[in-house]
Order: structure tokens, then sequence, then C-alpha cells
């Protein structure tokens, strides 16, 4: 579902935004905003996952190679989740490959680029959790970004409020308030980014940055999908809140049992005797 014509948010004084899903124009093709600033958040998320593999003591170019190599994997796994979860919606193989219409499921991109990527770093002969670890905060801020070109698609937002915040747009030619969905996503990613950047340097294990994503993202994502009018369904079930919840609690139980394996200290012996050296950290 689309909106049409200028946005406004009233309760915040902002009126009659000229909203054009069009940045500009080359060689008779239109390019839109959607896809600049689609681009412009896997640009600063690479550069953020880049200096974090330096600061873990990771391999840049190889980690490099497994974003490249998993990126347009997870593009197909979005397409790919979308298509089945909504079939009713394509009627042809121009319809399924029409990517540039829209039709991109999350879910389906952390999936397929998540396992590409692993894949990817075995190959390379990278620790797969400490380069999930890199990626995690990188990701949360491509999507931080991403999501406000749902914005000039005047898309994912939610059911109709009148809370001050309200995000006031034409559907079916008619003026509606609805809350602005995409905007509360955006702001609870660029929380977890906060979160996961002073976790990452007190981390105790491989993979807690990773599952504390995952766990933080599913959780925001199960109240968030609540609100939104164009969710994909299995059912009577919203399938975003039902991955959402599983894979929070999934991410307590790992974060829950890995603190418990590792130990806080571990002593060595040395020729001045005992010494305690912390686990953890950039490492």
């Amino acid at each position: 579902m689309f909106g049409k014509g200028p946005v406004s948010f009233p309760g915040l004084g902002i009126f009659e935004l000229p909203i054009d899903r069009v940045a500009f124009t080359v060689l008779g093709r239109d390019i839109y905003w959607y896809g600049v600033i689609i681009a412009l958040g896997f640009l600063l998320g690479t550069l953020l996952g880049l200096k974090l593999a330096e600061r873990s003591g990771v391999d840049q170019d190889d980690l490099l190679t497994a974003v490249l190599i998993s990126t347009p994997v997870a593009i197909l796994g979005a397409r790919l989740y979308h298509v089945l979860t909504s079939l009713e919606h394509y009627h042809s193989l121009y319809d399924v490959l029409a990517i540039w219409e829209g039709g991109l499921a999350i879910y389906g991109g952390i999936l397929a680029g998540g396992l590409c990527f692993v894949l990817c770093c075995r190959w390379k002969a990278l620790p797969p959790l400490k380069c999930l670890d890199c990626a995690a905060p990188a990701v949360i801020l491509g999507q931080a970004i991403g999501r406000w070109g749902n914005f000039f698609n005047q898309e994912a937002f939610g059911t109709v409020t009148d809370l001050p915040w309200r995000m006031e747009l034409l559907i079916g030619g008619v003026k509606t308030a609805v809350h602005p969905t995409f905007l509360y996503e955006s702001i609870w990613n660029f929380a977890g980014l906060l979160m996961l950047l002073a976790l990452f340097k007190r981390r105790r294990f491989d993979g807690q940055v990773f599952w504390a994503y995952m766990g933080w993202y599913g959780f925001g994502r199960f109240f968030i999908e609540g609100l939104r009018v164009d969710s994909l369904y299995v059912g009577s079930f919203r399938i975003s809140q039902v991955l959402g919840i599983a894979l929070f609690a999934l991410s307590v139980g790992v974060l829950l049992l890995g603190g418990r394996r590792v130990p806080k200290e571990k002593t060595e012996t040395g020729p001045e005797g005992p010494k305690e050296e912390t686990i953890g950290g950039d490492h």
C-alpha cells in the first residue's frame, strides 16, 4: 500500500512536505530515492563493519569479499521471501523479477545473506562469529538509514492514529493520519546501533554482539509490525511478528548460555606469579 502527494506531521508543526519518489533521471531512466538511500545505508554500514574488523584483527579485504558476495544473495533472499509469502500479487515471471517495483522482506535478506556471509567467512578462513560481531552494527546502521527509503516511497506506515507525531498522507485520495512506523523502526535501530557499539567494546565471547542484534531487532520489530497495515501473513499470524519473537527468545537463550560458559577472568602463571587477564574486549 502506497500513499501519494505531500506528507505532513501536523502535530509537530510540519506541513505539506512535497515528496517525490524520483531523486533524479539518468539517460531517461528514473533513479528513485529508495535506491539512493539503500545504497547510502549499505556504503556507511560497510565502512563501519570494516572499521570494526580492523579493531578485531579481522582481515578487511577478506571481510569485504564476503560482504560483496553475500549482498546480492541477501537481495535475492529478500525478494524470494516476499514473493513466496504474497504469491497472490505475482502472476508472471516479469512480476517476480521486477524488483525495481518494490517488494523486499528484510528477514529474507538477513537469513539468506547471513548464511552466505558465514560460508564466505569459512571459505576465507575467517572466524565466522567474530565476523558476525563486526557485521551486526553495520547491518543495523544500514537498516536505520534504509527505512527512510520507505518514507520517500510513502509505504510501510501504520494504522490510523491521532497521536501528536502522526503522519498525514493521501491514501486512496483521502487524507489519512497514520503511525509513521518507518520512523519508529529507524529510531529503534539507531538506538540499537549505540547499544551494539557499546557492547562491542565489552563483549565477552564471539557472537555476543550478533545475537544481541538479533534479539534487539526481533523484539522491536514484533511491536512495530503490530501497527503496520501491509504485513505479510501466514494464516492469521503476521510472519514478521512470529519471527521477531522467536529470534528474541532464541537470542536471549544463546546470550545467557554464552555468558555462563565464559569465565569472567582467567589466571596465568608467569615468572612474576599469578596475573589476571580479562577475557573479551577488542580481540
